[in-house]
């Protein structure tokens, strides 16, 4: 563990550097790291950018690339930057963020131009400025601090920036994880992903995630005569209500670890069926977005979709399709007792003088990928809730005092 005098030192640095982390978010803002599936080129210009910055600073950063014929280079990168400690031993301590963005949507909606950095009353305007280029400069500029006072961590640290975070990391720490051996089953690591405004939240488990499709096909008619067809509308409409109440009824289990802590099934999505009133539709969709505690499995969640389903079929004579659009079993939760829950806690305490909390949440992250495989991973953050809005903006305070977490870290045993 740093000693005061010396973790006074590195927080006094990391606010000289302050300058710089600002200067690194703008250059980040105006290499917009899109997936292709998004529109988007990938994060070849972002990962050489970023790179040719840290091996500057004289650090080892080894690139991974991930074959994607549809970016124009033909892969997508991930970048390892290590950083070692004076007598290598023990498990790596590693903070994993992500070098894509999402799109910047209507433009319309933005008050400035999404890929120009504007600075403003402390905080930092552009697509990406807090998720995720804050932790990731955060977490390079606590290395930053180190080196430039000469000083090593406790233990080995790696900062590993993945592609494809924001469209289901199949380039990105998923393929990762397939093709490479990186980690080992006793190492430490964060992902700054999630959070909340003051910091207190460690997220140490997640929900199940399904996302469900629910096509009901009838028969069109004109308006004025119902009896010449089958009301798609009506029915899948029954069905939604239907699903709504037995659903949220038998799944109704609550758990405090979450938060917040129940279930969450919701009717989100409706697909447009005809453009006129006077047309009975033929066909009806619409989608729930299920968030589900872990103790319940989704494949029994599934089974009673369909049955609801089968039930408004025989009533209705109509057909009933029901898809996954995404469907993932919980990741075994990091263990409460982790060591990195106590590090990540201590440091949190350190910096901001507030006691943080081990909660889960109803959120998807690239944790699951880790905990999948008996890594114990905590997701952390100190955010403004910002992510993928119009005029999203990171606060500077957060990023150089998410820095000094980091830095802290870096001196723990």
């Amino acid at each position: 563990m740093w000693d005061n005098h010396t973790f006074s030192r590195i927080c006094t640095q990391i606010d000289r550097l302050e300058p710089e982390m600002v200067e690194m978010q703008r250059r980040l803002v105006a290499l917009p790291a899109i997936s292709p599936k998004s529109g988007g080129e990938g994060e070849q210009a972002r990962a050489e950018y970023l790179k040719q910055v840290l091996e500057t600073w004289g650090l080892e950063v080894e690139e991974f690339r991930a074959p994607d014929p549809l970016a124009p280079c033909g892969y997508r990168p991930s970048l390892l930057a290590q950083l070692r400690a004076e007598n290598s031993s023990g498990p790596t301590l590693w903070v994993m963020t992500h070098l894509d963005i999402v799109p910047a949507g209507a433009r319309e909606l933005w008050r400035t131009d999404p890929f120009v950095a504007v600075v403003e009353a402390g905080r930092i305007y552009g697509r990406g400025t807090e998720d995720n280029q804050q932790e990731l400069v955060a977490s390079c500029f606590a290395v930053r601090a180190l080196l430039d006072l000469g000083l090593r961590p406790a233990r080995d640290v790696s900062l590993l920036f993945v592609a494809d975070e924001e469209t289901g990391s199949e380039f990105g720490i998923g393929w990762l994880m397939k093709n490479h051996q990186l980690f080992h089953m006793d190492d430490l690591v964060v992902v700054p992903d999630a959070g909340n405004e003051d910091g207190t939240l460690l997220e140490i488990a997640e929900k199940s995630i399904a996302w469900v499709k629910f096509t009901t096909t009838g028969q069109q008619a004109h308006g004025s005569a119902p009896h010449h067809g089958r009301n798609a509308h009506r029915a899948g409409a029954n069905l939604l209500v239907r699903l709504d109440r037995f659903l949220h009824e038998k799944y109704s289990a609550r758990d405090e670890l979450f938060s917040p802590p129940v279930s969450t099934i919701e009717p989100t999505k409706k697909e447009a069926n005809v453009p006129n009133v006077n047309t009975i539709p033929g066909e009806d969709v619409f989608y729930f977005d299920c968030r589900m505690l872990p103790q319940f499995r989704l494949e029994e969640l599934l089974a009673d979709m369909k049955l609801i389903a089968a039930e408004i079929t025989k009533e209705f004579g109509v057909t009933v399709e029901v898809e996954t659009e995404q469907f993932a079993q919980a990741a075994p939760p990091t263990p409460v007792e982790a060591p990195i829950v106590r590090m990540l806690a201590r440091a949190v305490e350190a910096v901001y003088g507030k006691v943080p909390t081990p909660k889960g949440i109803g959120g998807g992250t690239v944790a699951a990928f880790l905990r999948r495989a008996g890594i114990p991973a905590v997701v952390w953050g100190k955010f403004e809730g910002q992510a993928h809005k119009p005029n999203e903006f990171s606060v500077i305070a957060n990023m150089v005092g998410n820095a000094k977490v980091y830095a802290h870290l870096f001196g723990q045993r």
